[in-house]
Order: C-alpha cells, then sequence, then structure tokens
C-alpha cells in the first residue's frame, strides 16, 4: 500500500471512530415523533443527550445499568390491602430503588389473573423477569433483583416515581353497562375461605 493511500485510509478509520463517539441529540417535534440526531434541533423539544453508547428508547432518563436490568427483567409486585408482609416488600423495592409496577390482588377477576402468572397462595408475589417469589423475604428478593442486573442502591433519578397500583384484572366496562362488583363476586366453590385479610385461597 502506497505511502499517501495508508495515510488516507487511517484518517478515514479515525473520522469514524470519532463520530461513533459523537454526541447525540434526542428531540420530540411538535407531533410527538422522537428522533436521534448528532446535530441540534432548530425546533422540537430537547428531552436527552447520549452518547453513542448508551443509547435505549426503553426507560429513558434511567441510568443505563437500570434501563437494561428493567428491559431485560422487569418487576412486578402482586399485593393486597392490610398486608404486612406486601407493605415490607414495598418498603425494601423503594429503598432500592428498583422501578416496578404494583398490581393489587383482591378479586376472583384478580385471583384469575394472578394464576396465570403462578399457581404461589402466599402474598406477596414477586416477578423479575421469569423468576418468580412466593411471600416476602429479603435475602430472597435482594438476591433476585442482583441476579437480574439490578443495582445494590439506589440510582433512581430524584424526580422518579413509580406507577400508582392497579388491579392484577382491571375492569373493563362497556357502554351502557354497570360494572359488576368486584370484591363481592360469588366465588365459583374452587376457592377457599378467605384467611383473614387475604384474599379467598391466599394468606399472608
Amino acid at each position: 500500500m502506497k505511502a499517501g493511500t495508508k495515510f488516507a485510509a487511517t484518517v478515514f478509520l479515525l473520522t469514524l471512530a470519532a463520530g461513533a463517539q459523537a454526541q447525540l441529540y434526542k428531540s420530540t417535534g411538535p407531533d410527538g415523533k422522537v428522533t436521534y440526531s448528532d446535530i441540534p434541533p432548530a425546533k422540537g423539544n430537547v428531552t436527552q443527550q447520549k452518547t453513542g453508547a448508551g443509547i435505549s428508547d426503553v426507560n429513558d432518563g434511567l441510568p443505563y445499568e437500570l434501563a437494561q436490568a428493567v428491559k431485560n427483567s422487569p418487576v412486578t409486585l402482586y399485593s393486597s390491602e392490610k398486608c404486612i408482609p406486601c407493605d415490607d416488600g414495598r418498603k425494601m423495592l423503594n429503598e432500592r430503588g428498583i422501578p416496578f409496577s404494583e398490581k393489587t390482588v383482591k378479586s376472583n377477576e384478580d385471583i384469575a389473573a394472578l394464576r396465570k402468572v403462578t399457581s404461589e397462595n402466599q402474598l406477596p408475589i414477586l416477578t423479575v423477569g421469569r423468576n418468580k417469589e412466593s411471600g416476602f423475604s429479603s435475602p430472597a428478593w435482594g438476591a433476585a433483583l442482583t441476579a437480574a442486573g439490578y443495582p445494590e442502591t439506589s440510582r433512581l433519578p430524584k424526580t422518579y416515581r413509580n406507577a400508582a397500583p392497579v388491579a392484577a384484572a382491571p375492569t373493563v366496562v362497556e357502554p351502557g353497562k354497570i360494572a359488576p362488583a368486584a370484591a363481592g363476586s360469588a366465588s365459583n366453590g374452587d376457592t377457599p375461605p378467605a384467611a383473614g385479610n387475604a384474599p379467598p385461597g391466599f394468606r399472608f
């Protein structure tokens, strides 16, 4: 290879390397479309800037390691009212800075929805990706979260807030119809009676 050609090839490779590390701008246009570019946009709302190695459309605003854990192994807490172990589990997740969704189990419909996830009957139930933990155990929950790549200490932005709890089986009401009474729905006869404050067939 001639000296001039070799020099040109070297300059080209250096240019590519520099471009790969260039800062990228994430902007949201008036129509809501999100765009990434290495040129600052003239219009639109610039919401975030990241280098090429850290771009992720999932959980924007979270540190890269945490966003990857949420993407690969999302965390869901199944809980019930007046459940002290549920409160303890929720507190642990919040203190460790774990982004999670919470689903409450109150009605037979909620129980049926939970049965599609697990056959365990002790609340709370924590799912970390495909891993499932029945009942609250700080060591077991901590090990499951660590194995899934979640940081040992909170790295959540101070402004981050988890979404409000929702029913495990949200009621969909068609127009003109009255929603069924969730908590008072009749048992099918196969569900054991409630134990204390726990939903029928479950225990704390």
